[in-house]
């Protein structure tokens, strides 16, 4: 089958195995779905969604997304399947509160729930929102238009030490120091607009050789400026566990992280979902000793291939799943003289 309308700007990563794992849990009742919840955390164009609304006609489906011409687009996208869909524009943090909002419990309340991480090729592609480094526009980088916080606040305004943390911490970029000891020295004469004044400063605080290898030289840059703008990783901190708690048992939750940072938390907090018998940070306390979950993949999952070579934005994919289980029962009290 394919993936979806191309004319919508967004061929959707792993949509077979996404399809794949989450399967089981939205045909828990009816094989096509009838009565399961599935939540698209990061709706994006709706690739995702449309592919799993049209394989389980019986699905009803919640899209979450911070960015309004996303939601837009995917409400064109899904306008066959209205009546299944409920779009709401939050951050996936949000989703508890979402939830609840729609009269849902964030507490076993659905049965799937799926996270594309990362920009959309939709948003790379949009010039204007100053993601790509290969086009020039202004440097905004806000996946949310509203929020105040911009690329160009974080550059001009920061000072050298927070900015090599930034490019540091959330770009591993190890000439953080100084890139970030030029962009002072350069704002000092004229504040930076556009993304090509910064690519100019990073491109020249790079040593020649360094430049020749490892890609752009300000592919590290601009993901670590991403990150901070829309505060990415704690936003993933707080999505996972309120994701986890909103599952029913026998619900499933399938993530798709494309850089190192991201996937080492969902890592982290899978692996300890897996190993523990007590609660993980979930927003509310569960019944009995605590959720159980079981990994439904061998480490982390990459795209083949044919895919790679269909949709490049798949090559960096690294994929996670879990299944939520039964948790263990209480123990058994056993009554003595003296109980009543």
């Amino acid at each position: 089958m394919a993936d979806g309308p191309k004319d919508f700007g967004h061929v959707p990563v792993l949509a077979r195995r996404c399809v794949e794992l989450l399967a089981p849990a939205l045909t828990w009742h009816h094989p096509d779905g009838s009565g399961a919840i599935l939540v698209d955390a990061t709706l994006g164009a709706g690739g995702h969604a449309e592919r799993f609304l049209r394989e389980f006609p019986g699905l009803r489906l919640i899209g979450l997304d911070r960015d309004p011409s996303a939601l837009d687009i995917a409400r064109d996208r899904l306008a066959p399947f209205a009546e299944r869909i409920t779009l709401v524009r939050t951050r996936y943090d949000g989703l508890a509160p979402a939830l609840a909002e729609l009269g849902y419990g964030a507490v076993e309340s659905v049965d799937g729930v799926l996270l594309d991480l990362g920009v959309s090729s939709m948003q790379l592609d949009r010039a204007e929102r100053g993601f790509a480094y290969a086009k020039d526009a202004p440097l905004d980088m806000r996946m949310d238009p509203d929020q105040p916080l911009t690329a160009a606040d974080i550059v001009n305004t920061y000072d050298e030490a927070a900015l090599a943390d930034i490019l540091q911490r959330y770009g591993e970029e190890r000439f953080a120091r100084r890139i970030a000891g030029r962009i002072v020295r350069q704002r000092a004469h004229a504040p930076f607009t556009s993304t090509s004044e910064l690519v100019a400063v990073v491109y020249q605080a790079i040593p020649a050789a360094a430049r020749r290898t490892g890609g752009h030289p300000a592919k590290r840059t601009f993901q670590a400026l991403r990150i901070a703008v829309n505060d990415e990783l704690d936003s993933l901190r707080g999505a996972l566990p309120a994701a986890m708690a909103a599952l029913r048992v026998g619900g499933r939750i399938v993530v798709m992280a494309y850089q190192s940072l991201e996937d080492r938390i969902v890592k982290r907090v899978f692996a300890d979902a897996v190993a523990s018998r007590t609660p993980i940070g979930l927003p509310v306390e569960l019944p009995g000793h605590g959720p159980r979950f079981r990994s439904l993949t061998h480490g982390a999952e990459r795209a083949d291939a044919a895919e790679m070579q269909r949709n490049p934005r798949s090559a960096a994919v690294r994929m996670r799943a879990l299944q939520r289980i039964e948790h263990e029962a209480e123990p058994q009290h056993a009554i003595g003289k003296g109980d009543s």
